[in-house]
């Protein structure tokens, strides 16, 4: 399963040069991450009741070609790695209308409970969340 969207680039996501400053291309990922959970149907809202939350430890990003004023961006999102402590994100960046790669980004995760105690294996709840999201 992956989630897919598209994203027109502002002028408050640029630079004083017209290119999408550094920064904007981590909430359009964490935007990705949100919408694959949903898709699976696990709303963060959701996760939070059920004493679940799921910080980012590690984010590795490989800037390939910058993205600039106006630009419509596709955002991809998919699951690439699980382990009983973290899961991992493949995330990629591209140009909408050329397909050119903006950025790849691997996105690590663990899960935590609201007080930010790490669990030492996933919850139900993450583990059915990875069961349908491999699907």
């Amino acid at each position: 399963m992956k989630h897919e969207f598209k994203q027109k680039v502002f002028y408050s996501d640029t630079d004083a040069y017209g290119v999408v400053w550094h920064g904007s291309y981590l909430r359009w990922l964490e935007m990705g991450r949100i919408g694959l959970c949903e898709i699976a149907g696990y709303s963060l809202s959701k996760l939070y009741e059920a004493d679940v939350t799921l910080p980012v430890v590690e984010l590795n990003v490989r800037y390939k070609s910058p993205a600039k004023l106006e630009d419509e961006l596709l955002i991809v999102t998919e699951l690439s790695e699980t382990s009983k402590l973290s899961m991992t994100f493949l995330q990629k960046i591209y140009n909408a209308k050329s397909m050119k790669l903006n950025i790849e980004a691997f996105v690590k995760v663990v899960a935590t409970n609201n007080n930010g105690v790490l669990y030492r294996n996933f919850p139900d709840e993450m583990s059915d969340f990875v069961k349908k999201v491999k699907e």
